[in-house]
């Protein structure tokens, strides 16, 4: 992998539709080029969660052409080729994928979803945030490793590293 090329990363969930989008949002965003997000899902919802892109939104990061879509759009012959791939729901992790061209690294980065969430709608914008926090913070550091200077090896070994720490919830813009 070289130093100036822009990584390729499909972010994963069955619905598609809260913490696949956020962390499309996010890698776009903390990437600042390095990386180009894509999202999916097995099972996409069709529509982007209302409160997902409500606190992208007031996050200030870019929500234009976010959208709930098929996993199948990235697995055909005319699709970007991935360099990583990575799952945000365990119910994705455990599926089978489709074959992904090119052999991209893939990891788990499970996070709690918080469409899930009952009560208040107070209550689903703390999840909300809490999950954004975690994934931005796992990217953040992600997006801190020498990419280019790692094999697969090493670079399936910080991911899985990465997934398998605690989820930080913390604010560290």
């Amino acid at each position: 992998m070289t130093v100036d090329r822009v990584f390729n990363v499909l972010v994963l969930c069955t619905g598609n539709s809260a913490r696949s989008i956020m962390g499309e949002a996010l890698f776009n965003f903390i990437g600042k080029g390095k990386f180009k997000a894509y999202s999916a899902g097995s099972h996409p919802a069709g529509q982007v969660n209302p409160f997902a892109l409500e606190l992208l939104q007031a996050s200030h990061l870019p929500v234009e052409g976010l959208r709930s879509k098929s996993w199948d759009e990235f697995a055909g012959p005319d699709a970007p080729k991935m360099d990583f791939i990575i799952t945000v729901c365990d119910q994705a992790a455990g599926e089978v994928c489709p074959y992904w061209p090119g052999s991209p690294v893939s990891a788990h980065w499970g996070f709690p979803d918080p469409a899930a969430v009952e009560g208040s709608d107070a209550d689903k914008r703390r999840a909300f945030n809490s999950t954004l926090h975690g994934m931005a913070n796992r990217i953040r550091e992600f997006a801190s490793l020498p990419l280019a200077s790692l094999d697969a090896l090493a670079l399936k070994h910080e991911m899985d590293k990465i997934g398998q720490q605690a989820i930080d919830t913390t604010d560290r813009r």
